[in-house]
């Protein structure tokens, strides 16, 4: 069993190699459960990496499946022991996105699009503090805090040239023009939007609004992928609840809205002087007082939780 130092990525393989267990018997999740006496949706779960498991619900279901070699199911029942072992979000408190932050920490790539804002592993501190305070209505100065501490140790791993990941990010070209925060502080962020374009293993292209129409605009989504494994999720963040696809039917058009986007979008390079003209906008202005606007933005936004 392929290991990985995560324990919402460790309980997705065990889960996977379960459900390879099962099918290999001949046996639907509907009659495990019948046999086992539980929930068709707790095999379900199980599975998927929903629901954590402990070494008993392991040794049972192997005896179900007619597994007889000891080391295969004591290495299933130690995977189940170490998948219970609590994430660093969790020292946090009360984390609304815990769920994605799992998946985004053991994964191997994110492609995300996002159509309003920066992305949240993409934040300066500034541009992040300025987006948690104005986009979620009644959040106290605690709840700001944490949520800011969240993000930015989420970053960690795409800032570390060690550990890094393969992180690929389209933005609309709303994202650069809405203001959050001040002048000083969208100028910040996107010069840092530049800086971390240029690592090898991360890729920032703009969708302009010379595109006209294009899928993009249906919303949010992020694909990732994972280490060793040909199956992966694709998160949807709402406001108040989250969606996370993970059926190859579900996934496969947002693989193919995904490659339609980076074709449409301004190659890197491009991107990059793009960006830089802004930039200059920027610094070709005086500091904003309250209320003058960036620029012209559109749409709206309820964004900023999670990516």
């Amino acid at each position: 069993m392929a290991a990985n130092g995560h324990p919402t990525v460790r309980r997705r393989r065990l889960g996977a190699e379960l459900r390879q267990l099962r099918k290999a018997a001949g046996m639907t999740s509907t009659q495990a459960a019948g046999r086992l006496l539980v929930s068709q949706s707790k095999i379900s779960l199980i599975e998927t990496g929903r629901r954590p498991i402990n070494p008993r619900d392991v040794r049972d279901l192997c005896r179900l499946y007619g597994v007889a070699d000891q080391d295969v199911i004591e290495a299933l029942m130690r995977a189940a022991r170490e998948s219970g072992q609590q994430g660093w979000w969790v020292s946090c408190g009360d984390v609304p996105y815990g769920v994605y932050i799992g998946l985004e920490t053991g994964a191997s790539s994110i492609h995300t699009y996002e159509p309003l804002v920066i992305p949240g592993l993409l934040q300066t501190r500034a541009y992040a503090a300025a987006l948690i305070v104005e986009t979620v209505p009644g959040i106290t100065d605690e709840q700001a805090a944490i949520s800011l501490e969240v993000r930015l140790r989420r970053q960690h791993r795409a800032h570390h040239p060690a550990r890094p990941f393969r992180l690929w990010a389209v933005l609309d070209e709303s994202a650069l023009h809405r203001r959050v925060g001040d002048r000083e502080i969208m100028r910040e962020q996107l010069e840092h939007l530049n800086t971390l374009g240029a690592q090898p293993h991360i890729t920032v292209q703009i969708l302009p609004h010379t595109t006209g129409a294009h899928a993009g605009l249906l919303g949010q989504f992020s694909i990732l992928g994972f280490p060793d494994s040909d199956t992966g999720v694709v998160y949807l963040e709402r406001f108040t609840s989250d969606l996370y696809l993970e059926k190859y039917a579900d996934r496969y058009p947002y693989h193919v809205m995904y490659d339609h986007l980076q074709a449409q979008a301004l190659n890197p390079e491009d991107t990059r002087y793009f960006v830089n003209d802004l930039i200059k906008g920027l610094q070709a202005v005086p500091p904003a007082r309250a209320g003058d606007p960036l620029l012209a933005p559109t749409g709206s936004s309820t964004a900023g939780s999670a990516v």
